[in-house]
Order: structure tokens, then C-alpha cells, then sequence
């Protein structure tokens, strides 16, 4: 069918609606969580920032496990839930609970215990490694509430509860930020206070998800292990991606941190710009989560030809949105930029980032939010395949040669982000018009 024969198509519309704007809005909140974050650590100055953004990275690289297992458990559960195979429904579920909750006390452990180790063995500057450390011990010692937030939104919004979830993301999301500023201003805490406010409030979204998800709860928790086996076959990969992804984005700051004039506003100036960036992609990655869950219901249903077109209509309502943030930002960078610094080398190399990196915006939200649609499928290795070589083989690379070698310096590493996401966007969307996902996910028996 063509695209424009698919787009009038306003059922699909409304159903990709439904679940897409739940889903802007928490991932709205998550940003407002991390702008916040920013803008108090900048209050404390531009090493406080540069700090705060490695811990954040590495915060991610310790979350890897639980992306896996809620894209697998998204992948499965959206198609047990409208295929009505309950007591299928009820192992896969309870094992993805379970499966998160170890592995979530098991890195939060690691984490609390080697964060010292880990920062210092990066080769950081030294004036921001003791900073770095104790943002990852904090974080570390709430990774457990992370892992569980996480997993339980997916199996909300696989179980058509997105509703749900954006109650508990608002409510997270008000006490994160009220507390950022409470503990971090005024109270003894100082710079920690930003971290002990993210445990606190992913701690109190834990018990608000356990309370909704009660309903689909059936008795006491049993381990199943072919849908523990399941899950860690369709998450596997994603957990492989996220590796290949925050290992990149370490080494980016490793290769900034190496530039020879100005490396420590730059670090925080690409911490800044990240966040503005990351405002812009919310709604795609939020239309790439719904994609996910659209693709699995369909699915299940049988309706292979609804889930295809369903990504279509998904990827096109984001992109739509995507521009229009885009522009914005581009236009109001400055002000924005300076929102986040005073330090006028800092807010410079702000503006010049997110100018550039936005100008392809627009393109990787539409291989993103098609890629979801593929994890939604269970074909998670085609995606992890074509994101990680994009960026270990194209962007890497470049910004090594152009920006160290040859002397380019952090210009040269904005464009060469620019060039993975042209490589990206190009192969993801051949994989999905060649439709072999669909075939596949057929085949799988779920």
C-alpha cells in the first residue's frame, strides 16, 4: 500500500494517537527531570556540569540490562495481551519481574561498590573525578528503583495501561524536580542533593506502578523459564545496542575531553546541548516506543498488514512534530543556551552544537520511530546491527580523524554525529520496507 493511501487511513491514526501522546508527554517529564538536573548543577558551576554528564552516561551503561528486558518484555506481553493467551500472559510477566528485580540488585550493588574505581580509571580531568564519583554512588544505590520504573511502564503500556503510567512519570517527575532544588540548595547535601532526589522520586514511581499493575497480577509470582527465555532472546540485542550506544557516547566525551583549547566548557557545553537535544527527541522517542507496542498488539491480533502501516502513520506523526521543535530550537538556541550557563565560552559552543545537530533531526526520528516498530516485531537484531555499526564505523571514527587528527576540533564532531544519523536513517527504513520483519515475527511463536 502506498504511504499516501496509508496516511488517510484515520483509524490507524487515531490509534497511533492514543498511545503516542501518553507517551510525548512522559518522556516530556523525563526530560524536565534531566533539564532540571542540568540547571541546578549549573548553579554550582561549569565542572559540577561536566561532572554530572559522565555520571549520567555511565548511570545509563549500569541501566543497559533493564532496556534489554523491557524491550523484550514489551515485544512479548503486547502480543500475549491481545492474542488472550492468559496463562502465557501471566509467566511472561511475572518472570520479567522477577529477571528485573535481580539483575537491578545485582548492578546497583556493582555500581555502589566500583564507582571510584570506574571514574578514575576514564582518564577524566582530575578536577572533575571526585565530583563524578559521588553522583555515581548515589546514583548507584537507587539503580534498583530505576530498573523497576522502567520495566513496569513497559508492561503498562504493552497492556494498553499507558494511561497509568503517565500518572506515575507526572508524579515522579514533580517531586524529582521540586527535590532538586530543595536538596541541592538548601540543604547540607549541596550537588548530591541532585542525585538523591532521582532515588527518592523513581522510589516513590515504583510503588505507584505496583499499586496499577495489581489487576494484571494473577496470585504469587512464578518464574517461567522458556518466557524468561523468551524475553532475553527479543532483549538481547537491544542490550547489545545500548552497549555499542553508551560506550560511544563515552568515548565522544573521552575524544572532547582531549581537545587541546577550552575541553572543559566544551564537555559542559555538549552536556547542556544533549539535554536540549534530548527535549527535541522525546516525542520520537516516545512515537518509537508506541510504534513498539502498536507493531506487537497488531501482531498478536494477526493483523500483519495494520502493524506495517500502523509504523508508516507513527513515524510520520512524528517526524511532523519533531520539525516543528526542531525550528524552534534552532531559532531560540541562544536564549536557551544561556538558560543552562553564564559562562559565555560554554553557551557559545551550546548554540553552535544544537544548530547543527538539529538540522538532521528531523531524519533520525523517522528511522528511530520505524525501528520501533521492528523491536515491536522482535526483530531487535536488524536494529542493533544497523545503529551500532552507524556509529562505531561512521561517527567515531570522523570525529576522531576530524576533530583530533586533523584538528577540527568539536565542530568537526557535530557534523560527524550528523553523518551516523544519514547512514542510520537510510538502512532502517530499506529494513523495514523490505518487510521481512513481518515474515519473521509470523514465524515466532510467542
Amino acid at each position: 500500500m502506498k504511504l499516501r493511501h496509508i496516511l488517510k487511513d484515520g483509524k490507524l491514526f487515531r490509534e497511533s494517537w492514543s498511545v503516542s501522546w501518553p507517551m510525548t508527554l512522559i518522556m516530556f517529564f523525563i526530560f524536565l527531570i534531566g533539564f532540571s538536573d542540568v540547571y541546578v548543577a549549573g548553579i554550582f558551576g561549569k565542572e559540577i556540569q561536566a561532572a554530572y554528564g559522565l555520571a549520567s552516561q555511565i548511570y545509563f551503561i549500569f541501566s543497559i540490562i533493564v532496556f534489554a528486558l523491557t524491550i523484550g518484555t514489551v515485544s512479548v506481553l503486547s502480543r500475549l495481551f491481545t492474542s488472550k493467551k492468559k496463562e502465557e500472559f501471566n509467566q511472561a510477566l511475572e518472570s520479567s519481574l522477577i529477571l528485573t528485580f535481580l539483575c537491578g540488585a545485582i548492578f546497583s550493588l556493582l555500581g555502589f561498590v566500583f564507582s571510584g574505581q570506574i571514574i578514575r580509571s576514564l582518564g577524566v580531568p582530575q578536577e572533575l573525578k571526585g565530583f563524578a564519583v559521588a553522583f555515581m554512588r548515589i546514583y548507584s544505590s537507587g539503580l534498583l528503583f530505576n530498573y523497576l520504573l522502567i520495566n513496569t511502564n513497559g508492561i503498562l503500556r504493552a497492556c494498553k495501561m499507558i494511561r497509568n503510567s503517565l500518572w506515575t512519570m507526572f508524579v515522579v517527575a514533580l517531586l524529582n524536580i521540586a527535590l532538586n532544588f530543595v536538596l541541592a540548595l538548601y540543604t547540607p547535601l549541596g550537588f548530591k542533593g541532585i542525585a538523591v532526589a532521582t532515588v527518592i522520586s523513581t522510589g516513590i514511581g515504583c510503588l505507584m506502578n505496583a499499586l496499577f499493575m495489581r489487576r494484571l497480577m494473577d496470585g504469587l509470582a512464578k518464574f517461567s523459564l522458556s518466557a524468561a527465555i523468551k524475553i532475553l532472546h527479543i532483549g538481547w540485542p537491544a542490550g547489545l545496542l545500548q552497549v555499542f550506544w553508551q560506550l560511544a557516547a563515552l568515548a565522544l566525551y573521552l575524544i572532547l575531553s582531549r581537545l587541546p583549547l577550552h575541553n572543559i566548557e566544551i564537555l559542559a557545553a555538549f552536556t547542556n546541548g544533549l539535554k536540549v537535544e534530548s527535549a527535541i527527541f522525546l516525542p520520537a522517542f516516545a512515537f518509537n516506543m508506541a510504534a513498539a507496542v502498536l507493531a506487537g498488539n497488531f501482531l498478536g491480533a494477526k493483523r500483519s498488514e495494520e502493524a506495517y502501516n500502523s509504523g508508516m502513520v507513527t513515524a510520520v506523526l512524528g517526524v511532523v512534530i519533531v520539525t516543528i521543535l526542531s525550528l524552534f530550537a534552532m531559532i531560540f538556541a541562544r536564549p536557551i543556551a544561556s538558560l543552562l550557563s553564564n559562562n559565555s565560552v560554554v553557551v557559545n559552543e551550546c548554540v553552535r552544537y544544537i544548530r547543527i545537530s538539529l538540522i538532521f533531526e528531523p531524519l533520525m526520528a523517522w528511522g528511530i520511530i520505524l525501528g520501533g516498530a521492528l523491536n515491536g516485531a522482535g526483530d531487535t537484531r536488524g536494529v542493533t546491527w544497523i545503529v551500532a555499526l552507524s556509529v562505531w564505523l561512521v561517527r567515531l571514527p570522523l570525529s576522531y580523524f576530524l576533530g583530533l587528527y586533523l584538528g577540527f576540533g568539536a565542530l568537526a564532531v557535530w557534523w560527524s554525529m550528523n553523518a551516523s544519523i544519514i547512514v542510520q536513517s537510510i538502512f532502517l527504513t530499506r529494513r523495514y520496507l523490505k518487510r521481512q520483519w513481518i515474515r519473521h515475527a509470523e514465524a515466532l511463536v510467542i
